[in-house]
């Protein structure tokens, strides 16, 4: 029979690989998520989700769990990520059709509160120039960006490669209630697309789970306008 896949990520690799979910039945989901999306298409591209429910979790008492990771498919390529660079990354960033803020653009908000909000709120990830990322404070204002605040590129890094990274992870992370979702592809990938990365992304959640699949009540998995669909309960 067809287990799931990909890499086990905790100690416990009995437990976690020996999972009560069935890659076929994964791929049933995927097949009726995609065929609902394109019988009735969108004016923008949907998203597809993985929607867990948990039991036998005490979010008081037992640790809440964060984790990220990088899926083989660019999970949320409407991402949008801009580079906060020297010359050269913003000549980069121009030639591939990267948004981008130079220094002397950000010197123009003249750490404007109001226009610095407008630019964070433009994006949802920010990338900045090794050499320009202890300035960003002072060409910003202070408190400028903390809950965005960039990530760092140097000279040798690869800008394209960075922000397909940035669109391609995710974030899972336990608050107070016991269930969560995470965008894993969009309705234009391929079905093999979707199954790689939803694969990867269940393994790596119920790695973080204190006893793994015991945790785990039910997932689903739904486009952003589509009807969920059971893949485990």
């Amino acid at each position: 029979d067809s287990v799931l896949e990909g890499p086990c990520f905790c100690s416990s690799a009995i437990g976690l690989c020996m999972a009560p979910i069935r890659v076929d039945v994964v791929e049933r989901a995927i097949s009726e998520v995609l065929t609902g999306a394109r019988a009735k298409p969108r004016k923008f591209l949907e998203s597809v989700e993985l929607q867990f429910s948990f039991r036998d979790y005490d979010v008081q008492r037992d640790k809440r769990f964060s984790g990220s990771i990088d899926l083989p498919n660019r999970a949320r390529p409407n991402l949008k990520v801009c580079i906060l660079g020297n010359a050269q990354h913003c000549e980069e960033a121009a030639r591939l059709g990267i948004s981008f803020r130079s220094v002397e653009d950000l010197r123009k908000l003249h750490r404007n509160k109001k226009l610095v909000k407008r630019l964070l709120k433009s994006y949802h990830h920010f990338l900045a120039s090794q050499d320009l990322i202890t300035h960003i404070p002072r060409l910003l204002g202070p408190g400028a960006g903390i809950r965005k605040f960039p990530s760092v590129v140097s000279l040798t890094d690869d800008l394209e490669a960075k922000v397909a990274e940035i669109q391609s992870s995710v974030k899972f992370q336990l608050r107070k209630a016991l269930n969560l979702a995470v965008a894993v592809g969009t309705v234009s990938m391929s079905s093999g697309e979707l199954r790689s990365n939803c694969l990867l992304a269940i393994n790596f959640l119920v790695s973080l789970l204190k006893n793994y699949w015991n945790n785990v009540k039910r997932v689903h998995m739904k486009s952003t306008m589509g009807k969920p669909v059971v893949i485990f309960k």
